[in-house]
């Protein structure tokens, strides 16, 4: 299996490489970046592998099965449309693009493709999300009702790259950061419609005007009401890059998930507080190649990742319009 990589602009290239190197099938025969800065970043190792200027030079050249798509926000799109054109399923990092325009060019190219448009949520993959699935599967929490997470980020503004902190292409903290909690919200309730609204804030405007630096989103969907907080505030002195937490309440108990280390804990009406056993970590895209290998639908699939980015480009919608309520 041939695999490429559209765009470097986040370590996250590392999900393709990490793959090629575990998997005998899988062999890296390009990469595409524009910029020499993100080149040398995150492209230096990558030995005799053929490295682009642009996108449309690589796919035009070399044959593709896979496409990771990993670079400027804003690109992402154009990127993932070439790669389509090209006959290979894609594989990317979030968001998969900035806007609902873009997101509407991708649902006509995908349609009747037959390939695979796969976002790496990769906290679905983290063990207490796991385990927690199997909680709520064997109905040890009851009817869900509320869901409410957080995310910090710490910004590291000195080391962002212009790009990241320019709005446009950037796309907005709410298209952004929400993202993973709204697919697994998504994903846990099994909603195919719902409403979502949003509002942000820079509270460090002076340090990046222009720039929101937190959100705070609330999604209704199958019956559930998720709040859903993220920022780039966490701090810099923080031993974790952030401190991702969910709490879930149901009708029969609540969870608490704290992803940053690696914690379950589980109190329902029949049993006091316990810390569910964990089990072993999965790389983040592993799930995708398994599913190619299989010749199956990613568990992360198509339909999934277009819902969770379009209800987070809504939420950005909402936020540019002073919170309003948006239906999908």
């Amino acid at each position: 299996m041939r695999v490429a990589i559209l765009g470097a602009a986040h370590p996250h290239v590392d999900y393709a490489l990490q793959e090629v190197q575990h998997r005998p099938d899988l062999q890296l025969v390009g990469a595409a970046e524009a910029d020499p800065q993100m080149r040398e970043a995150f492209l230096a190792d990558l030995g005799d592998v053929p490295v682009f200027a642009s996108v449309q030079d690589l796919v035009a050249e070399l044959d593709v099965d896979v496409a990771l798509v990993a670079g400027i926000y804003s690109e992402r799109a154009d990127a993932v449309l070439a790669a389509l054109g090209a006959g290979a399923h894609v594989l990317a990092d979030k968001p998969l693009c900035t806007s609902l325009e873009d997101l509407e060019r991708i649902e006509e190219a995908v349609r009747g493709s037959g390939k695979h448009v796969s976002v790496v949520f990769e906290k679905r993959f983290y063990p207490a999300t796991l385990a927690l699935r199997e909680l709520i599967e064997e109905g040890a929490l009851g009817q869900l009702a509320l869901v409410a997470s957080t995310g910090p980020h710490k910004l590291r503004q000195q080391s962002r790259p212009d790009w990241f902190l320019d709005p446009v292409r950037y796309g907005g903290i709410a298209a952004d950061l929400p993202v993973h909690d709204i697919d697994l919200v998504l994903s846990l309730t099994g909603a195919t419609s719902g409403s979502v609204s949003a509002v942000t804030g820079n509270a460090r405007a002076a340090d990046h005007p222009g720039f929101d630096d937190h959100v705070a989103v609330l999604l209704h969907a199958g019956g559930v009401a998720a709040t859903i907080e993220a920022n780039w505030l966490g701090p810099e002195a923080a031993d974790v890059h952030g401190h991702y937490r969910m709490r879930i309440a149901g009708s029969e108990g609540t969870a608490e998930l704290d992803w940053a280390y690696h914690s379950l804990q589980v109190t329902t009406h029949e049993r006091r507080t316990w810390d569910v056993p964990l089990g072993q970590p999965r790389r983040p895209a592993q799930y995708f190649f398994d599913a190619i290998d299989a010749g199956v639908e990613p568990e992360v699939s198509t339909a999934s990742s277009l819902l969770a980015t379009k209800v987070a480009l809504l939420a950005q919608r909402s936020a540019g319009a002073g919170g309003r309520q948006q239906s999908w």
